[in-house]
């Protein structure tokens, strides 16, 4: 009820005055602004013109010619948890988001759920009048709440938005995304031949809400928060995108530092003054070895061409992003709402070192735990961006488009935290053109946009005490001197064990790499910088002002305590086996039944590899019930892609099990005749025996046809994951990018039917994951 019944009721309805008001919403403010929120992924400040990289972005070029383009604004170094600031308005350790979803752990401030003291401003904006919208990636779903079968009250629709398109997790295939509309899974409405590419889609659908909203309640306001997939890996564009930028990246990182921070200058991004910092610039024990950058002379000709080809790659799927939004922002102006449209696009964090010193030409080998092989890149340099590779590009380009600062994503570092965000409104910023140097973060864009509409967050939400807002106002800034003061005054760091605190103009950064394993916190040694004067945070003044560094470590503590930052968690979970169970035993997963039996059925919805069957680094039987006919074919059960999973498939008359090990051919196939008719059952068998240098499980598949075994082989199976995120178990089809070679998209079960498909893990089965490691290692 918007407010209490003022009408009057008597026996007879004659008698009575009825009083609707008081049954509908809410009204906005007069002339309340829309709102478009742009938030891309992965993005170092010095990529893009604007700034003044070299990745074309002429949407956002527009935006900045006639708004703001902010120079001190920061994240959280990190997907999920910059985005929950952006859900909440709160620290990210207060919205249970110290890391991403998928590698929650049990603690107030990992677990990633929201708590209810944490009300979103999409439910109350859509309280206060606005439609609300989302449509791109959603990192914030708890990694426990992803099936078709648990509580929606994490999803966006009950998070306070009224309509929701695109995908759940950190990542998914621009060519065969794992899409999902409102609150249930769907498949992609089109193929890559047919011109299907995630960015375009998100953008159609984005249209379509807005023009849904504009066609009934034209004066209604909407708030779209518009996430995607770009500039994450994996990196993949229209052909035509990256061949505009062919040989435009040939003179290397290296070069491209020294070229970059010299346009940033011109263009007042930086100060004159500003020191350009080196590569690699911590002590090698403090850093994991995985985010070391290789010096460009030291590559062969065939190693530069590849990595080229990898940042032509994510600059051609960067300005094709930038087109769709483009389209969206094209549609404002000439519909008229572009004027009093609060446009605010930016990046959630620093531009991403995952691809390691070589690059990927299938980064999933990554989530699996497996190092990758050079040769095989350079073999696929041609299919960089193709459906035929899941491609991240090296270290070395993740610190140029970080470009002066230190490290990159996932570091506390500038390198890490520092991002674009440019702020566009023509009927609330006066100043076109102008840059601000104010000093911000990302928990400041909820009170911003709270200011802009004239709406303030409530103390109670459904009778609720909340939480105040971390954030700021960044509205003071829009009318400001673009060296004017900030109304902020401490922002606290923390991301995978690296830490940081800025309070005043100054910073302290301890020099402890995220995901380094290195433990021993209260070892640590910390940098000192006076950021206002030393954007780059060259110059390290511990030694000469040890009592301020003494004062922010004071004060990082409190705030670590006071926003449910502890316990510090530096796992080294790439390239140290025993970090990585550590790990894996705290992360989520579906428990068993103590039957260790998993049943699934056909016609049903795409299961999260986070909550499907465990069949990594165990043994394991699979059973399928089919009725089989002499037309019998297509996928019994498919779980993965071609980067990675394994399925079981009837194809010319044979049934094939196919293990496809992290995308390296070839795949492993155990094979048989199928049979022609009746119910039989189609068991596939693998026994653990050992595992290889990388922990890799390593034993024979059998398959069986009833009780006859008809094939063995060994193979070895993944410890990690398939994939990060999507890509999960199906029955009677495969849902997105083929496991196998064997037969392309969908594939579905024909000529036949499948009864059940039964997963045991019975001689590995664990009631937690201790257990279940402790079951798997006793192998060893």
């Amino acid at each position: 009820m918007a407010r209490e019944f003022q009408g009057k009721i008597e026996l007879d309805v004659r008698d009575s005055v009825a009083d609707w008001d008081a049954f509908l919403p809410s009204k906005p403010p007069a002339g309340a602004p829309n709102v478009l929120v742009v938030l891309y992924d992965d993005t170092g400040m010095a990529a893009w013109s604007p700034y003044g990289g070299r990745i074309n972005m002429p949407t956002m070029d527009r935006l900045a010619e006639n708004g703001l383009t902010y120079t001190q604004w920061h994240t959280t170094a990190l997907c999920s948890p910059t985005r929950s600031t952006f859900l909440t308005g709160r620290n990210h350790h207060l919205n249970g988001f110290a890391t991403i979803s998928e590698s929650s752990t049990g603690f107030p401030g990992y677990n990633s759920h929201i708590p209810p003291t944490n009300a979103t401003m999409a439910n109350v904006l859509r309280d206060a009048g606005w439609s609300t919208f989302w449509v791109g990636k959603n990192h914030n779903v708890p990694i426990d709440e992803w099936t078709a079968g648990a509580s929606k009250k994490n999803w966006p629709l009950a998070q306070g938005y009224d309509r929701f398109y695109g995908f759940i997790g950190g990542e998914t295939n621009n060519w065969f995304p794992s899409l999902a509309e409102d609150n249930h899974y769907i498949d992609q409405p089109y193929l890559p031949e047919d011109g299907y590419h995630l960015s375009k889609d998100l953008a159609d659908q984005a249209l379509k809400m807005i023009r849904d909203v504009k066609q009934t309640e034209p004066e209604k306001p909407w708030y779209l928060w518009f996430c995607p997939g770009a500039n994450h890996a994996p990196h993949h564009a229209p052909q035509e995108y990256i061949d505009k930028y062919k040989g435009k990246f040939d003179d290397g990182y290296e070069a491209y530092r020294d070229w970059v921070i010299e346009r940033m200058k011109e263009k007042g991004i930086l100060p004159e003054d500003t020191a350009n910092t080196p590569f690699n610039p911590m002590p090698e024990d403090a850093y994991t070895p995985t985010d070391a950058v290789r010096p460009w002379d030291s590559l062969t000709d065939p190693e530069k061409a590849m990595f080229s080809r990898m940042a032509e790659v994510y600059a051609g799927f960067s300005e094709y992003t930038d087109a769709q939004v483009g389209r969206i922002i094209d549609y404002l102006d000439e519909s008229g709402q572009l004027d009093n449209t609060l446009v605010i696009y930016c990046a959630d964090n620093g531009a991403s070192g995952e691809g390691s010193p070589n690059g990927s030409v299938n980064e999933g080998k990554v989530f699996g735990g497996y190092p990758d092989d050079e040769q095989q890149n350079l073999s696929m340099v041609d299919e960089l961006g193709s459906p035929n590779t899941y491609g991240h590009y090296p270290t070395g380009w993740a610190a140029a488009f970080s470009t002066p600062y230190k490290m990159f994503k996932r570091y506390t570092f500038q390198g890490g935290v520092a991002d674009p965000l440019v702020i566009h409104w023509p009927a609330g910023i006066t100043a076109k053109g102008e840059v601000r140097h104010q000093y911000h973060h990302s928990t400041d864009i909820v009170p911003t946009i709270l200011e802009a509409c004239g709406v303030t967050f409530p103390d109670t939400y459904n009778g609720i005490e909340q939480t105040p807002l971390s954030g700021v106002s960044m509205v003071p800034s829009y009318d400001a001197t673009p060296d004017g003061p900030t109304t902020k005054e401490t922002q606290y760091y923390e991301m995978l064990g690296s830490r940081a605190i800025w309070h005043k103009g100054w910073k302290a950064v301890a020099v402890h790499g995220p995901t380094s394993g290195m433990s021993r916190f209260d070892e640590d040694v910390w940098e000192l910088y006076h950021t206002d004067v030393d954007r780059s945070e060259a110059h390290d003044l511990a030694a000469e002002h040890p009592e301020k560094l003494k004062e922010l470590k004071a004060l990082w503590m409190e705030e670590a305590k006071a926003n449910n930052v502890l316990p510090l968690n530096d796992l080294q979970i790439f390239g140290n086996p025993k970090d990585f169970e550590t790990f894996v035993s705290m992360e989520f997963h579906q428990p068993a039944p103590p039957s260790g039996q998993f049943v699934y059925y056909p016609g049903t919805t795409e299961v999260p590899e986070r909550s499907a069957a465990n069949v990594h680094g165990v043994s394991y039987k699979i059973a399928a019930e089919v009725e089989f006919t002499p037309e019998t074919e297509g996928v019994i059960f498919a779980h993965g892609s071609r980067f990675g999973g394994h399925a079981l498939v009837v194809k010319d008359g044979q049934i094939h099990y196919v293990y496809n090990f992290l995308g390296i051919p070839p795949e492993d196939h155990v094979s048989g005749p199928a049979p022609t008719s009746g119910r039989h059952i189609i068991g596939v068998d693998f026994i653990k025996e050992g595992v290889g240098e990388y922990r890799e499980g390593k034993g024979p598949v059998s398959l069986y046809i009833d009780d006859q075994k008809v094939d063995e082989k060994q193979i070895r199976t993944v410890l990690g994951h398939f994939s990060l995120c999507g890509e999960g178990l199906t029955i009677g089809r495969d849902s997105a990018d083929p496991v196998s070679s064997l037969y392309g998209y969908g594939f579905d079960f024909t000529g036949g039917e499948i009864a059940k498909v039964v997963f045991d893990i019975a001689d590995d089965a664990y009631i937690d994951l201790e257990a279940h490691l402790a079951a798997a290692m006793a192998r060893d």
